[in-house]
């Protein structure tokens, strides 16, 4: 037995219905659509999309692809042109919303409009310690392929650790500079101790 050499109607109507409803559709639901039994629509959908076994359909669904996207390609100038139709229809209709859409549609699709999206952060001073622990384990699950295996754990320790050592050198820092201050308002230069 030879491949036929030309399709079914029914062939073509699977095609056809294939193409026109992709991702609407499976493919066994064309199949039902075409004419094929409920009970092997399912066979028939899969092997009419085999080219070794149904070629020709394999070569028409092709052919209809292609055709189909050219039809309904979107370029700049369709774009343009169809958002143009509708703001005109929309206008007809009294739809001052849907013109307005339309409109800001053409103008983003000419580039007209360029969005800006600012995301503000808090300083680290200002997160709680909860915070900041939530941020460093997130930070450390990110970058963990590059780190050389060190638990969060340990991490954390140091962090706190190093916070603690220079909580109190701080302290000093601030009192001995508001002592220098003091004598300095009495009219007395006298820094304090380094």
């Amino acid at each position: 037995m030879g491949l036929p050499k030309k399709l079914t109607e029914q062939q073509m109507k699977f095609a056809y219905e294939l193409v026109t409803n992709e991702g609407r559709k499976t493919a066994t639901e064309c199949a039902v659509d075409a004419g094929f039994a409920k009970d092997s629509a399912r066979q028939y959908a899969s092997k009419l999309q085999n080219p070794k076994l149904y070629p020709l359909v394999v070569k028409y669904i092709g052919e209809l692809r292609e055709e189909w996207q050219k039809k309904y390609e979107v370029t700049y100038e369709k774009h343009i042109a169809e958002l143009g139709q509708i703001r005109k229809e929309a206008l007809k209709k009294g739809a001052w919303s849907a013109a307005v859409n339309a409109e800001v549609a053409r103008g983003k699709a000419a580039g007209l409009y360029i969005e800006q999206k600012i995301i503000r952060t808090g300083k680290l001073e200002d997160l709680t310690t909860e915070e900041l622990e939530s941020r460093m384990k997130k930070i450390i699950d990110d970058y963990s392929p590059i780190l050389e295996d060190v638990p969060f754990e340990d991490i954390s320790q140091k962090v706190r650790e190093k916070t603690e050592l220079q909580k109190p050198a701080q302290k000093y820092k601030s009192q001995k500079d508001s002592l220098h201050l003091d004598d300095a308002a009495d009219g007395k230069d006298i820094p304090v101790g380094e």
